[in-house]
C-alpha cells in the first residue's frame, strides 16, 4: 500500500517534501495516464542558457 501525501501549508514546503524523498513510496506509477494540454500555446520570449557577455 502505499503512502499517503501530506497536505501542504506552501509550495515551498511541498517542493522540500518531494526533494527529500522517493515518489515510488507514494505514487504508483504504473497506473498514470498521459495528459494532453491541447491549448498549451509556445512561449514567445526566448529563452537562453548562456548568460550575456
Amino acid at each position: 500500500m502505499k503512502k499517503r501525501v501530506p497536505k501542504f501549508k506552501n509550495e515551498d514546503e511541498e517542493r522540500e517534501f518531494w526533494a527529500t524523498r522517493d515518489s515510488t513510496d507514494y505514487v504508483d506509477w504504473k497506473k498514470a495516464k498521459r495528459v494532453v494540454l491541447p491549448e498549451l500555446k509556445p512561449s514567445l520570449k526566448t529563452i537562453s542558457p548562456w548568460p550575456p557577455l
